[in-house]
């Protein structure tokens, strides 16, 4: 019999204009479950995600529904199409309520509103311009750490994705992302880069939007998953509702800590992992953190077979 496989749920930063397009032509349910969202919210998805603008679909309030309706259907694609059930599951960020809503552990309708609401508490909590989220390549964590203590300077600016060996994202006021940039590169750094985003996700500056976002949860219903998530903030999964909700709140000001969590699921016997949902940036980012994982990505027909006809060789 083959082993299930474990899945992983991409975050925000994969979105692009027509995503999904050439799954939704081949299954009706892709574009229903964008209605289903589009419904819950009284905006048109759909229509942003096949025609935006950019500018609309990368809008942090409607970037986060879209991509969690973009995962669920490829989710509910798979399901549909009869693919294994996993082992076990996580999402990068955002991604990690896809993961619970396809582990039962929350409802499709409730999770969108509560993301919806979850991109503006983080739009708010650092005005557009002052907020900085750069990629740092080529330097261990902790020579991460130690580029963006130098570059504080009484400023806010930190370590919040570790997205790979080699591969750390830091976040914080805009100057001092800026100073760190200068710094990393002086350090050795292969890349530093300064990202196209508008909010500094997963550093302290957040902790105003994870009050609000705390008191969202609280009258949210939550049940224990199905099977495993493995949170941002733990690499565990919660013993109960009350953990998980907590783990999402700590999730918007703590690091992602991606590189634990495919280690984790690599340790406890996972030999695939299905990345579900636009693009395939965690199939890229999982392959150089463990070699003991075969890695694959779903986002259009062609894909889904190969997965499909993978699992079940």
């Amino acid at each position: 019999m083959p082993q299930k496989p474990s899945f992983v749920f991409p975050g925000q930063g994969s979105q692009s204009v027509g995503m999904l397009s050439a799954l939704s032509e081949a299954y009706p349910v892709v574009r229903q479950t964008f209605e289903e969202a589009s419904d819950a919210l009284g905006i048109d998805l759909w229509r942003m995600s096949q025609q935006g603008p950019d500018t609309e679909l990368n809008r942090t309030e409607n970037t986060q529904p879209a991509m969690l309706a973009a995962g669920i259907a490829t989710w509910r694609v798979w399901d549909g199409q009869g693919g294994a059930t996993a082992l076990t599951s996580a999402g990068h960020s955002l991604g990690e309520y896809t993961a619970l809503v396809a582990a039962d552990a929350l409802s499709f309708a409730d999770a969108v509103t509560v993301v919806s609401r979850r991109g503006r508490f983080m739009q708010e909590a650092v005005p557009e311009g002052r907020g900085g989220m750069a990629a740092i390549l080529g330097l261990s964590d902790l020579e991460v750490a130690a580029v963006c203590h130098d570059a504080e300077q009484g400023s806010v600016v930190e370590p919040v994705n570790y997205n790979s060996p080699g591969q750390v994202v830091i976040a914080g006021e805009a100057e001092a992302v800026r100073r760190a940039v200068d710094e990393a590169k002086a350090k050795g750094a292969k890349r530093a880069i300064l990202l196209p985003v508008s909010v500094p996700s997963h550093c302290s500056l957040m902790e105003p939007a994870a009050l609000q976002l705390a008191s969202v949860l609280a009258d949210t219903e939550m049940r224990v998953p199905s099977s495993p998530v493995l949170h941002n903030v733990s690499v565990e999964s919660a013993a109960s509702t009350s953990d998980m909700k907590e783990m999402l709140v700590h999730q918007l000001h703590r690091p992602v800590r991606w590189v634990e969590t495919v280690q984790k699921m690599a340790d406890e016997g996972t030999q695939q992992v299905i990345e579900l949902g636009p693009g395939k940036v965690l199939t890229g980012l999982n392959k150089r953190i463990d070699k003991r994982i075969k890695g694959l990505a779903v986002f259009d027909p062609a894909s889904l077979e190969a997965a499909l006809e993978a699992v079940n060789a």
